[in-house]
């Protein structure tokens, strides 16, 4: 199977895994405030983790193949991350969408639900998190992009419980609350093929679009996902969550990168 149908089945995968997430939403099944912290505080942990160890040190390690050592690779390196970080800002600031703990940002959209506007705020998280995996398997590591994939869907299942517990408190059915859910996920096999199909294109492009996701999923980190652990007081577990994510993601990496 070639790279780019590999880029987009498994971007495909990792973002199915938002529908694994909202599955207990079927039967009626809920967790409590701060095992939901805890839980996204592990996806905090795995995004993490996987923009140092699957994206930073394999596109310094790529540049420095191509251009040798010296200032050329680190200067990719922060180029990548801050260009990464300022699309996914220049995104926060353009897009109507809301946050629980912010509220709405981006342009005013008095027509559109503030539910709306957080499932919203969901799928623009998946972007970066599916681009990276597009990416990584444009590199032909596939045992890396495979462990990358894994590890970005382990943390897309809190996100999808996330998404589903929100609409039902809003009133909304099970099945329909399912079904947002998993859709969210969904933009991250389009962002998968995108980058795949980049990199594929020029391996040049190979080390900033590693670094590039790195840059855009650290942005989301800091900016979102760890304040929301954090709002209800259940900072400790938050954190202990984190750092099973940050350990568990780099084990993968390591054993099978």
């Amino acid at each position: 199977m070639n790279l780019i149908a590999l880029g987009f089945l498994g971007s495909l995968a990792a973002g199915l895994m938002t529908a694994v997430g909202a599955l207990p939403i079927l039967v009626g099944k809920t967790v409590s405030r701060k095992a939901h912290d805890v839980l996204l505080g592990f996806a905090a942990g795995v995004m993490l983790s996987a923009s140092y160890f699957s994206l930073i040190i394999p596109g310094l390690q790529i540049a420095t193949d191509q251009y040798g050592e010296g200032m050329i690779p680190a200067l990719i390196a922060v180029c990548g991350i801050v260009l990464g970080a300022v699309v996914i800002r220049v995104l926060d600031e353009r897009v109507p969408h809301q946050h629980f703990m912010k509220g709405i940002e981006g342009p005013r959209a008095v027509s559109v639900k503030k539910i709306w506007l957080f499932v919203i705020a969901i799928t623009l998280h998946n972007v970066p998190e599916g681009l990276a995996v597009g990416v990584g398997f444009g590199g032909s590591n596939i045992e890396a992009a495979t462990a990358l994939a894994f590890g970005i869907g382990l943390q897309n299942a809190p996100e999808g419980l996330a998404v589903a517990l929100a609409l039902r408190s809003e009133g909304y059915g099970k099945r329909y609350a399912f079904g947002v859910a998993a859709a969210t996920g969904l933009v991250e096999p389009i962002a998968g093929l995108i980058g795949v199909i980049a990199v594929s294109a020029s391996q040049q492009l190979l080390p900033w679009g590693l670094t590039f996701a790195a840059g855009a999923m650290i942005y989301v980190i800091s900016n979102e996902i760890i304040p929301e652990t954090h709002r209800h007081g259940h900072h400790k577990g938050a954190t202990t969550g984190l750092i099973v994510g940050v350990v568990v993601m780099m084990f993968l990496d390591v054993v099978f990168g």
